[in-house]
């Protein structure tokens, strides 16, 4: 057989040495020299664990070719950043490293107010014509219920969800587009008689006086306007999150967050001065995506600045000061009054971080990542001299393998690399899936649970619905620190995710047979069985697809390498950007379409429940430094091999092209046996001259 030649080879000296990087498409070529180093074996790897390769010799020719390899990588001790360089700088027990930690977690909070602005700023109010006069306007009110001019159509209810990673202040940031996404009532126009008014009164319920609605009057044939320009940010966040992201692998973290930073106060603060509605949502486009490229680069740095068991408690806590953002902003309304120094006070913060030029050093993983070895020096250097360490007591000999490496030209890549691997690209356009899948269904459950056929007097105030969303997206958030714990972040992802494709399926399937059941008088049931169901599924789904799309955005953050961490980022965020752009284009049609969006959605958790399945544990893991880490960051098997079993699969070592199948087709009809170096089930065989057995 194929397999005892090759065994038979290996021992004998025969055969030719393995590639350097595997010839099916699975690594660039500018990365082929550094898998061999840090290249693992597929097959074996325990836990998404990278297992360095031995380096090959080939038959006869010395160790020459194995010198020539050595040559083109830097040192194995430089590219193990969690295993050498990390410890050598103490870990996150430095007092520098803390306070970088920290500094990263105090923008969660400026950046969960601009979030959730939109609830506030775009809030439809209730709204009467003046003409009519004090007296029509009670009539009308008590006609309509809550609105006058006999339009109960312009409802508006804050974002469903928060965009977090485990903190969506990388995340949350999606979900600001509006309270409308949850009504269930179609936003159709005033009837033509109530709308034929010249100026109009309005009840804001947000503690503003006047917010952008009621500044520009618009209602009735303009309500249409009002969803643009909550579709404009979410819009400028997914096209911040695509560029700034392959930008920051390119040039750094630090000048992509400095120059978002400068862009958001111009952007921002001129909002605030708008004079109509066009500009207000041009604006918000470019204030969108700075706050993307402030959003994405604390992430990653946050990450990139952690040891492995530490990870996912910053990232959570991260989270939990943007919730409190989310929680402090109907106070903040209060207390504003108008709609323009709302706006002012939520941008003006960033002023403070305009310190970090001075403060916040460049990621030094990624300067070693991408071999600015020189760079990476001063920063350690300055690391040590902040911790008031000494380097002489470098262990491991980082100091001395990095002065070897001084003269090494730097090596960035881009995300569109991704394309030619065989394992990271699909771990992450599963993620990007499970991210909008989340985030695109989030919206389903909110607006069932808001909408008109849910009758809770307790849901129709501004304040208990807002606040409803948020204890929900905080309770998701607690939940989650506790299942990642036990489950690992793969566990924790299919969890919540099974979670949602049952509350899903049940309320499309299960309340539709309620429905039926209760038109029959001996049924015993009625509508308000039916009510409480939908609230309770609607709840139990806000929970979980919050959590998905959280983790979905951690989990990319740890299996994509350092050289291109950022662009993966941007690619998740973005997907879930899309998966929330659903919202505003449903409520601009009328609602059209919504059921068919809802099962879309349910149909896509269950797809997702299996793609789930092929990612890799990245719990206790080190993160991943090059694309060759990243390519070998394989899933680890549900059960272990047993000792002496042959793998089912072949190892990446062993994995060659399939072109010599027809050339072993030809010659085995020309003779009896297979020719030298004929490939048998796609590898060459190394005997000499024998057939198969």
């Amino acid at each position: 057989m194929a397999i005892d030649r090759r065994r038979e080879a290996a021992g004998g000296g025969h055969g030719r040495q393995p590639p350097l990087a595997e010839e099916n498409g699975s690594l660039p070529p500018g990365d082929a020299a550094a898998s061999v180093p840090l290249g693992g074996r597929a097959g074996s790897s325990s836990g998404g664990e990278i297992q360095p390769l031995p380096v090959p010799h080939p038959a006869g020719g010395g160790p020459h070719s194995s010198c020539c390899s050595a040559a083109a990588a830097p040192s194995l001790l430089l590219l193990d950043y969690d295993g050498s360089v990390l410890p050598f700088l103490g870990g996150l027990g430095g007092g520098y490293q803390k306070t970088l930690v920290l500094l990263t977690w105090i923008p969660a909070l400026f950046i969960g107010f601009s979030q959730f602005s939109d609830s506030f700023l775009l809030d439809q109010p209730n709204f009467w014509c003046r003409e009519a006069g004090k007296g029509a306007e009670l009539a009308g009110a008590t006609a309509t219920g809550r609105w006058g001019a006999g339009d109960v159509a312009n409802w508006t209810s804050p974002p469903t969800a928060t965009f977090s990673t485990a903190a969506w202040e990388t995340a949350g940031n999606l979900s600001n587009i509006s309270g409308e996404d949850r009504g269930d009532t179609p936003h159709l126009p005033s009837p033509p008689e109530n709308c034929n008014c010249h100026e109009w009164d309005y009840g804001i319920r947000t503690g503003l006086v006047q917010n952008v609605v009621s500044k520009w009057d618009l209602v009735c044939d303009n309500a249409w306007k009002v969803h643009i320009a909550k579709f404009s940010l979410l819009v400028g966040l997914i096209f911040g999150y695509l560029i700034t992201g392959c930008i920051a692998d390119w040039v750094g973290r630090r000048p992509v967050l400095l120059c978002s930073i400068i862009f958001i106060l111009i952007f921002g603060l001129t909002v605030a001065l708008s004079v109509n509605v066009t500009m207000f949502s041009t604006l918000r486009f470019f204030e969108g995506f700075c706050l993307a490229g402030i959003i994405l680069t604390l992430y990653a740095l946050r990450i990139e600045l952690c040891p492995p068991g530490k990870r996912f408690m910053i990232t959570m806590v991260a989270s939990f000061v943007a919730m409190a953002g989310q929680f402090l902003m109907p106070g903040l309304a209060a207390l504003c009054r108008d709609w323009q120094v709302l706006q002012a006070l939520i941008i003006c913060p960033f002023l403070l971080m305009l310190l970090y030029w001075s403060v916040f050093p460049e990621s030094l993983r990624w300067l070693m990542a991408t071999q600015q070895f020189e760079s990476a020096k001063k920063l350690i250097l300055h690391f040590t001299q902040k911790n008031c360490m000494n380097p002489e007591t470098d262990i491991k000999g980082v100091m001395p393998e990095l002065e070897k490496e001084l003269s090494r030209r730097p090596k960035k890549v881009c995300i569109v690399k991704v394309v030619g691997t065989r394992n990271l690209w699909k771990n992450i356009v599963v993620l990007c899936v499970n991210s909008l899948t989340g985030y695109g269904i989030h919206h389903c459950f909110a607006r069932s649970m808001m909408g008109h056929e849910v009758k809770v007097p307790l849901l129709e105030n501004f304040y208990a619905d807002y606040y409803t969303t948020a204890g929900i997206a905080l309770a998701s958030c607690l939940a989650m620190c506790v299942v990642v714990r036990f489950l690992g972040r793969r566990g924790g992802l299919l969890f919540f995710m099974i979670l949602t494709a049952l509350a899903s399926l049940l309320q499309l399937g299960l309340l539709n047979l309620i429905g039926k059941y209760s038109q029959h008088p001996d049924s015993g049931m009625s509508d308000s069985v039916k009510d409480k169901f939908s609230i309770t599924f609607s709840i139990v789904g806000m929970f979980a697809s919050h959590a998905v799309g959280s983790l979905s955005v951690f989990f990319c953050a740890e299996i994509t390498p350092t050289v291109i961490r950022c662009g993966g980022l941007g690619l998740v965020l973005a997907s879930a950007g899309f998966g929330m752009l659903t919202a505003p284009i449903i409520d601009l049609h009328n609602q059209k379409g919504y059921f068919l969006h809802h099962i879309i959605f349910a149909c896509c958790t269950l797809i997702c429940i299996i793609c789930i399945l092929l990612l890799p544990e990245s719990r206790n893991q080190n993160l991943p430094e090059n694309i060759s880490n990243g390519e070998h960051y394989t899933r680890q098997p549900l059960l272990p091999h047993k000792k002496g079993e042959q793998p089912l699969l072949l190892t990446n070592a062993e994995l060659k092209d399939y072109s010599g199948l027809h050339d072993v087709a030809a010659a085995s009809t020309a003779g009896d046996g297979l020719p030298d170096n004929a490939r048998a089930n796609g590898m060459k065989s190394c005997s000499s001259g024998h057939g198969l057995p």
